[in-house]
């Protein structure tokens, strides 16, 4: 999305390299490059939700129309036979595909999974696996939506009456401890608890899961990165179950970090095994395979056609309710919709917002739309004229149609991105928000800049994503009236983002989650002037050693005020076109329930059930 944090997409972007198969792209690392099999087509599809991978996706008409006629019957039954004869290895599970469909959920995504590696693959279909196949230390309480009666979400607030101010639970871990002066965090793991493998959780696992992350050149730098974790010894193993991370400041992500879907734990054992010379990490085992402590092991994984994931009897929480899950690659939303409305799947993933006001009307299925930490904007480039002068930036601001954007073109399923970081988040304010749509205001801030009479420039727009072109329409006609003449660049999904992280446009969309709900992680991410995802250029020393300050402390009260401030200098000096914070947007049938939001904007299969 990245997010990310999961720190969402922007690892792709630094770690990564292009491949481009016809009209569509995708960022992969390069140890997955090997594993793309000839006659296979790699999707990049921006606007279904924040900027993701979308997986292999078998280029046949055939292909296409088979899927249109699919039944709820037939999905059931396709994963039932392929998992009979198919001769992939069953990944650590001899059960049966046999399931009850009340106990079974079928889900119509835009693609598979790419890797079961999370480590390497920040897709869809990825972080969905990740949700249901691993484990995280603790996790957050959960809540009622305050907008969506039949959702719950995150409790990611500031709580000062509970410890640490976080309203946290354990999951691996049972307890966990920080040291007063902040620079230890000691985790009690569960006794018994159980890999897909049989193999028992210990502190080994949690050891060698960091450590992992020190050595690959995946997330997992920039996720230890932001601990100031950079060396093996920060992470000590002081028993069986007991764990500890050493870091040389008080950090106020060493807990949140622990609930971050990009860092679930390893069955080492397991992975230990499988691990070669070459390979000591595991890596190759791991793109197809689990070691992990979750809910689900993946049966099937068959790229481009479907994965199916079976529930886990020994899971130390309690078998889930859905006991097989039916993952189906299904390219095209409008297939998806019509999978829905028909009652072949339970789920349709990632439709246009029209789509979404179709269903509204539909019998037996139901639309959840939460506030989420996705974000839309335009990157103004700071280091390019006229964007280098602060009026103009602003001025850009003032001339953004948003309330028709928001009305025609998201179909009311975004919200008015009134700041700089998700307004979900602790810490965010709006009070800084000056920028609802004047023409004349604009108008007058060119005259000051010495643009009285306009001036010429290009707006880049990726061709993959559905919302960009539409906005960027609107944006051009409202421009045009106070002398701004917009060249529309539509890029190739195959380009886009080489352009946004070459960052030579000057004016270029961007779409994207930090995973992590801190406002210190956000602003870093975006706005520190050494971070390698401040794509529009900007610069404020102050702004620098704020977002520094405020990851060095643990009193809420002074990183309020830390990061209001930060907040105050960046919507002033206006680096982005702020647009929108699209909805997260879950269409299902009206008898699966159980549907829960999370900052990583995955599903997690565990929390489904029928009513």
């Amino acid at each position: 999305m990245v997010r990310y944090t999961g720190c969402g997409r922007k690892f792709r972007h630094a770690l990564g390299k292009r491949s481009k198969f016809d009209n569509h792209s995708l960022t992969v690392l390069e140890p997955f490059l090997d594993s793309i099999e000839s006659g296979q087509t790699i999707m990049d599809r921006p606007g279904l939700s924040y900027r993701t991978i979308q997986g292999f996706k078998v280029e046949s008409m055939n292909h296409r129309n088979r899927t249109n006629g699919l039944t709820r019957r037939a999905v059931i039954k396709s994963a039932a036979a392929a998992a009979a004869y198919s001769l992939l290895p069953k990944f650590g599970t001899s059960e049966s595909f046999a399931a009850e469909p009340t106990h079974t959920m079928v889900v119509a995504a835009p693609a598979t999974p790419q890797s079961l590696d999370h480590e390497f693959d920040v897709s869809l279909g990825t972080i969905d696996a990740v949700g249901a196949l691993y484990d995280d230390l603790l996790e957050y309480e959960k809540i009622p939506d305050p907008q969506v009666p039949d959702a719950l979400r995150e409790d990611i607030a500031v709580h000062s009456d509970k410890p640490y101010n976080l309203n946290l639970k354990g999951k691996l871990a049972e307890k966990w401890e920080i040291s007063s002066d902040g620079t230890v965090a000691r985790f009690f793991l569960r006794q018994g608890v159980k890999s897909n493998w049989g193999n028992e959780l210990t502190a080994d696992d949690v050891k060698w899961t960091w450590d992992r992350k020190l050595h690959l050149t995946g997330l997992g730098p920039f996720q230890a990165g932001v601990l100031n974790i950079t060396q093996e010894d920060q992470i000590q193993v002081e028993g069986r179950y007991v764990a500890s991370f050493h870091v040389p400041k008080p950090n106020p992500l060493l807990l949140k970090q622990m609930v971050n879907l990009s860092n679930p734990v390893y069955d080492s054992v397991k992975c230990k095994q499988v691990a070669t010379k070459d390979d000591p990490w595991a890596h190759k085992f791991l793109e197809n395979n689990s070691a992990g402590f979750g809910p689900y092991v993946v049966s099937q994984l068959i790229r481009g056609q479907q994965a199916v994931f079976k529930a886990r009897s020994d899971y130390y929480r309690g078998k889930p309710y859905m006991d097989t899950v039916i993952f189906k690659e299904v390219p095209t939303s409008a297939t998806r919709l019509s999978l829905l409305q028909g009652g072949s799947v339970d789920i349709a993933q990632f439709l246009q917002p029209l789509e979404y006001t179709t269903l509204k009307k539909v019998s037996g299925v139901s639309v959840d739309a939460v506030k989420a930490s996705f974000a839309i904007w335009v990157e103004l480039n700071a280091k390019m004229k006229p964007f280098d002068n602060l009026k103009v930036r602003q001025a850009m601001n003032y001339a953004l149609p948003r309330e028709e954007i928001l009305k025609t073109v998201f179909q009311d399923l975004a919200d008015k991105q009134t700041g700089c970081i998700p307004d979900i988040y602790p810490d965010f304010t709006d009070k800084f928000w000056t920028y609802d749509t004047d023409l004349d205001k604009a108008k007058s801030l060119l005259a000051e800049a010495g643009f009285k009479d306009g001036f010429k420039s290009a707006l880049s727009y990726d061709a993959g994503n559905p919302v960009q072109e539409p906005i960027a329409i609107l944006f051009q006609t409202a421009l045009r009236k106070i002398g701004v003449e917009i060249i529309l660049n539509k890029v190739p999904a195959a380009t886009f983002y080489d352009f946004v992280t070459k960052r030579q446009q000057s004016l270029i969309f961007y779409l994207d989650s930090p995973w992590v709900p801190d406002p210190g992680y956000s602003t870093q991410l975006y706005f520190n002037s050494k971070s390698y995802v401040d794509y529009s250029n900007y610069t404020n020393a102050e702004v620098d050693d704020l977002i520094k300050s405020g990851l060095q402390t643990l009193d809420p009260t002074v990183r309020n005020e830390t990061y209001t401030k930060v907040q105050q200098i960046v919507m002033s000096e206006a680096p982005w076109v702020f647009i929108a914070w699209p909805r997260y947007v879950l269409a299902r049938r009206s008898n699966l329930k159980g549907f829960t939001y999370y900052t990583s904007n995955n599903l997690r299969f565990q929390d489904f059930y029928r009513s």
